[in-house]
């Protein structure tokens, strides 16, 4: 067990990032070379053993979190990796991007700091690769049945993971050009370098599931023909579909979607291309939108060197303490800063966001390019615009990150299966992830899975609908399941 007075004899001290200057020179990780394991012990040694663990709850996967905070305080590594990995298909993923919604839960947290749980759990994932603990499991057997995954995100790596497993033949079909979903070409390689991606996928290689890129279901190739080549078919397809800014300027050169602009930055780290069509070098750059994609375009932004960059969000700037309405232990929404954020005040001297304003419209020069962006204050109840409050801000290049709305309308997946939408834009399933082709009729053998059916999520949350369509998918086709359900598709976060 851990130190049973450890938290009142150590204060939180989290693994120390890369100096702001020397990273922003590089793509490398933010805490590439950090893990520094005295420390990782020591701060693991502050969990409480509080005898109910809320940070189970705050945990989407449900992970034993101090049982291997208990291995890792005691430098036990391949135990704690054990431990971690029993819930956890993918925890060097996790480790680096979930936003740790368990610490905001840990039970010190009702009067003192949380226990470095996101810490912990990268380094215990990092160690488990470097020793070769993390090795591949290939079934003992093969049941004969074929399941076919649409989509390589973490909830369908997730999946195809689990089913592999279990012994059943597992494919993954994704329509780009590597594997990954928005793991590859979303996230940023200074939040997580591609090798960890790669390393998983060879993993899961060897233990039988095959991977097809360029297979662009619903596209090119008919879903419903793929449905009749598989027992089962899987879609965790994501939710892609861009929330647009319908403004007077819209239409201007230098205007990008923020995706876009990630994905060609990614192209550029993986070597396909010198140079991304969409750059922010010598640019004032504007991001609309206030969340985690926004603070990926910003740090980006900032390594290509751009003039100036501006992150604009709707929502009222949030308080240092959790309010009196998001009680412990819900995630509350309190002032945080990104590393892109400190990177950004590092450089430029300030928090590079504006709150509680909306763009009105933009303004362009004589070419047809954006120029400048009008925006105004919003009253915070109504959003609605404040007379008096319009302003101007310089803008070579503006990248809209406003979120998604559920899986793309453009894709023809959903109409060849025969699927429904709910009222959010999502494809609906029932309790059990099976995916409705009307009110209470399920399809038979098709399942969702992840932020295609749960709407814009964490990674957190679609690597546990991947562990439980996995179970529901098993079930289907055996008549019963091993595999471990950590959630049902109903199942909300203690999110605000």
């Amino acid at each position: 067990m851990t130190d049973p007075f450890g938290f009142l004899r150590t204060p939180r001290s989290p693994v120390p990032a890369r100096p702001a200057d020397e990273r922003l020179g590089d793509w490398r990780e933010v805490h590439s070379g950090q893990a520094l394991l005295p420390l990782v012990s020591e701060q693991a040694n502050r969990c409480m053993d509080c005898g109910i663990p809320f940070c189970h709850a705050g945990c989407p996967l449900g992970n034993l979190i101090p049982e291997w905070n208990a291995y890792a305080a005691h430098g036990a590594w391949r135990a704690a990796s054990d431990r971690l990995h029993a819930t956890n298909n993918f925890p060097e993923f996790t480790g680096r991007l979930c936003p740790a919604p368990c610490e905001d839960a840990c039970v010190l947290t009702i009067n003192a700091d949380a226990v470095t749980i996101k810490n912990v759990e990268q380094t215990i994932a990092d160690q488990a690769w470097e020793h070769a603990y993390t090795v591949p499991a290939p079934p003992g057997r093969l049941s004969g049945k074929t399941v076919a995954v649409i989509g390589s995100g973490p909830a369908g790596l997730a999946a195809a993971q689990q089913l592999t497993r279990a012994g059943h033949t597992v494919v993954v079909h994704e329509r780009a050009d590597r594997i990954g979903g928005l793991l590859r070409y979303g996230i940023p390689a200074f939040k997580m370098e591609k090798s960890h991606l790669d390393r998983r996928v060879e993993q899961m290689r060897a233990e039988g599931t095959v991977f097809r890129t360029d297979s662009d279901i619903g596209g090119r190739v008919d879903a419903a023909d793929l449905r009749r080549r598989y027992d089962a078919v899987v879609v965790a397809v994501g939710a892609m579909e861009r929330r647009e800014l319908t403004v007077p300027g819209r239409e201007l050169r230098g205007i990008h979607q923020a995706m876009d602009y990630l994905t060609g930055a990614n192209r550029v780290a993986e070597g396909d291309i010198a140079e991304p069509e969409v750059t922010a070098a010598g640019r004032h750059v504007v991001i609309v939108g206030g969340g985690d994609t926004g603070s990926d375009c910003l740090g980006t932004a900032l390594r290509q060197r751009a003039l100036s960059v501006v992150q604009l969000d709707i929502n009222p700037e949030p308080g240092p303490t959790r309010p009196d309405t998001q009680p412990w232990p819900v995630y509350p929404k309190v002032y945080r800063i990104s590393h892109a954020h400190e990177e950004a005040r590092g450089r430029h001297g300030a928090d590079p966001r504006a709150f509680s304003c909306a763009t009105l419209h933009f303004e362009g020069d004589a070419t047809g390019r954006v120029r400048a962006l009008h925006l105004t204050a919003v009253e915070p109840a109504r959003r609605g615009a404040l007379p008096g409050t319009e302003r101007l801000i310089e803008a070579g290049l503006v990248l809209l990150a406003l979120g998604f709305s559920g899986p793309e309308r453009a894709c023809g997946l959903g109409g060849q299966l025969g699927l429904i939408r709910d009222e959010q834009g999502n494809f609906a399933r029932d309790d059990d992830f099976a995916a409705l082709a009307g009110p209470s009729r399920p399809t038979d053998g098709v399942f969702v899975a992840g932020d295609a059916g749960r709407g814009q999520s964490l990674v957190v949350w679609a690597i546990a609908e991947g562990r439980s369509v996995a179970a529901a998918v098993d079930r289907y086709l055996t008549g019963g399941t091993a595999l471990q359900a950590p959630i049902r598709a109903r199942d909300r976060p203690l999110l605000t």
